[in-house]
């Protein structure tokens, strides 16, 4: 069953026009979208209310023009990335299934999707929580229809972090956790990105001591989100699949640094677009969907030998100071700010650097 793939803007904070055009314009249905993943303009913390507010509006437009239940379409896994620093503009990508299938021999976007066994408090940063993905990551595989792990392109994630409240439920029991409530945000996604790894055969199972500590352990495919609104781990999982139809490939490569344009550049070639050698924007031709990519600030506060501050900045936190570098690559090398930055990359990509996703329109 063949994937269809838009880009739309979100326009102010509880806007989905862009998905109710698309519906009304009968590019898809919309009991046929399957999935979301998009950028809010909030402050990407904990207490980030837009990405709330951007769930409730695209869920609003499926019950809308849909027959699905509220169970049903509350179910549909939306991942939404919170803060547009520099120049991200505030976007989404929808993903629909229909019923066009391809020749056997044609590699093709597809997609499965995957909630892990329930995740305890005392399972983020631990190898409990490293298994319990890994076997959500199998599941999204097989619902795919995915069965060689390197026709796996992209997994993404959201996962439980650590509260308060949930802190003292472990407690209760007697349980003791792995780190404190704001470090917890990365710490779950790392620790996410490991069992991402694993899954796929890109690492072995990682030593309890290596977890968030060994950092030249990582996923090339991982695009891990944290926040408090599960208990498990809701993946995406995205790969080409022999006979699935449709327009669209998907391939990744990794950002070896920040300032790494070539590694946007080779997941868009990964994904199945002919670029030169040394490509511009210009050379895309409007086949590029979007890209989807992780960041973060290398802890050596070099970049390329040259001195960083970003990590002893106390005004503005180093994830807003590297996404919003990042994202200035990113938009320059594809022509379009709206682009898809995501911090906390631990054990994403290697670090200082990232992985990086691409979705390209290859024709019928």
């Amino acid at each position: 069953m063949a994937i269809d793939v838009v880009k739309v803007e979100i326009k102010s904070v509880m806007d989905a026009s862009g998905l109710e055009e698309f519906i009304r314009a009968k590019r898809f249905a919309a009991d046929e979208v399957v999935a979301v993943i998009g950028k809010t303009e909030g402050n990407g913390g904990v207490n980030d209310f837009t990405r709330i507010l951007s769930d409730q509006a695209f869920r609003n437009v499926l019950r809308n023009y849909g027959t699905r239940s509220e169970a049903e379409v509350k179910a549909i896994p939306m991942v939404w990335s919170g803060g547009c620093d520099g120049v991200i503009t505030p976007h989404a990508t929808v993903f629909a299934r229909n019923g066009k299938t391809g020749p056997a021999d044609t590699m093709r976007l597809a997609m499965g999707t995957a909630m892990s066994p329930q995740i305890l408090p005392e399972d983020i940063g631990r190898p409990a929580m490293v298994e319990k993905v890994a076997e959500g990551v199998r599941l999204a595989m097989r619902d795919a229809g995915i069965a060689d792990p390197k026709d796996v392109h992209y997994v993404q994630t959201k996962t439980p972090l650590l509260t308060i409240e949930t802190i003292q439920e472990a407690h209760a029991r007697g349980k003791d956790v792995f780190c404190e409530v704001h470090d917890s945000m990365g710490v779950s996604n790392g620790t996410t990105a490991l069992g991402i790894g694993v899954a796929l055969g890109e690492i072995s199972m990682p030593r309890a001591e290596e977890i968030c500590r060994n950092l030249n352990l990582y996923s090339s495919v991982a695009s891990c989100s944290s926040g408090v609104e599960l208990d498990c781990a809701q993946i995406v999982l995205l790969g080409n699949k022999a006979g699935a139809g449709g327009r669209y490939r998907i391939g990744h490569s990794v950002m070896r640094d920040a300032l790494d344009i070539d590694g946007i550049y080779n997941a868009i070639r990964n994904a199945g677009l002919a670029l030169p050698e040394r490509p511009r924007a210009e050379d895309l031709g409007g086949k590029l969907v979007n890209c989807f990519m992780k960041c973060e600030a290398d802890k050596s506060a070099r970049l390329r030998g040259r001195r960083q501050i970003m990590l002893d900045d106390s005004d503005v936190h180093h994830h807003r100071h590297s996404k919003a570098a990042v994202g200035g690559v990113a938009a320059a090398a594809i022509g379009d700010p709206a682009v898809f930055v995501s911090v906390d990359a631990m054990h994403q990509g290697p670090h200082g650097g990232g992985p990086v996703i691409a979705i390209v329109d290859v024709g019928e």
